[in-house]
């Protein structure tokens, strides 16, 4: 049995537009988007252990490792794979390398958490399928299952219904305000617009953007002067856009040498980098 797996790139998404069509009756918000890859990506290290015992071995500052959602991801698994094959022993020794920030909109726990499941599935011979690991995925977060399906896809539901989507293959430049945006926050104000009218996946056509926009936005703006400053210093060069609940606003770029001009001009308060889109997963070939 395979002991250990390196290097396993846990990328961020973007999206491409989310809208916000309703409201369900547990509080719930249902949800049109495209979830973008791109190839900015937390970098996880999975060793297997004779002990069933779950260790984080790198620290996350302000996480601690019981509610880390990668943790958490390993223990669920744990669980599944204790039920199928309870003869055996299911531990690891996980290490996750922090690229993307916490509370950008990024999706970097999610993605740690759907990386995990799919690493040591694979690690620990479970046997899990894609659709099985989703259903795992769902019950530590809405935007894991994505995370897991391996391509792009537009979403509805609580972003849980995912279809395969073609998106173009361009540059992102993205900017990290330098604040933390509680998802949380921006759902239950009360000025977030609720009933936008869905759309169709046809509609979206594969625009890189410009296609709908971000109800969130409006929201962590106001709440948030720092994003609305990234948001408009950024539209000077095309059609910027906050990517989830926030904090982090991108704009698309065909070709790589545009994005690197517009780097070269990020004023020196903010965190900006380049990121090209993906087109699968980089771990989809570990799914059946």
């Amino acid at each position: 049995m395979t002991r250990i797996l390196n290097n396993c790139a846990a990328p961020a998404k973007l999206n491409l537009f989310l809208h916000v069509t309703g409201r369900r009756d547990d509080g719930y918000h249902l949800l049109q988007t495209v979830f973008q890859l791109i190839d900015r990506s937390d970098t996880l290290h999975f060793c297997a252990r004779d002990d069933n015992r779950i260790v984080r071995t790198i620290d996350v500052p302000g996480v601690p490792a019981d509610s880390d959602l990668t943790v958490r991801a390993a223990k669920l698994l744990q669980q599944a794979a204790q039920q199928r094959h309870p003869l055996q022993s299911f531990g690891a020794d996980i290490a996750v390398e922090k690229s993307l920030p916490m509370g950008g909109g990024l999706g970097g726990g999610s993605s740690d958490a759907a990386t995990t499941l799919m690493a040591l599935n694979h690690l620990w011979q479970v046997g899990l399928t894609r659709k099985e690991l989703m259903a795992l995925g769902l019950r530590l977060g809405a935007d894991v299952p994505f995370f897991l399906f391996g391509s792009n896809a537009f979403a509805e539901g609580i972003g849980e219904a995912l279809v395969e989507v073609d998106t173009p293959d361009c540059w992102y430049v993205v900017l990290e305000p330098g604040v933390a945006v509680p998802t949380q926050q921006i759902f239950s104000a009360s000025e977030l617009t609720r009933n936008t009218k869905p759309v169709r996946i046809s509609d979206f056509s594969g625009a890189a953007v410009g296609f709908g926009k971000n109800d969130l936005q409006v929201v962590a703006a106001k709440l948030f002067p720092a994003v609305a400053e990234a948001i408009a210093w950024l539209a000077q060069f095309g059609e910027a856009r906050m990517t989830g609940s926030g904090a982090c606003v991108f704009c698309a770029f065909e070709h790589e040498r545009q994005a690197d001009a517009v780097l070269q001009q990020v004023p020196a308060k903010w965190t900006a980098w380049k990121a090209r889109a993906l087109k699968r997963h980089p771990l989809a070939h570990l799914q059946s």
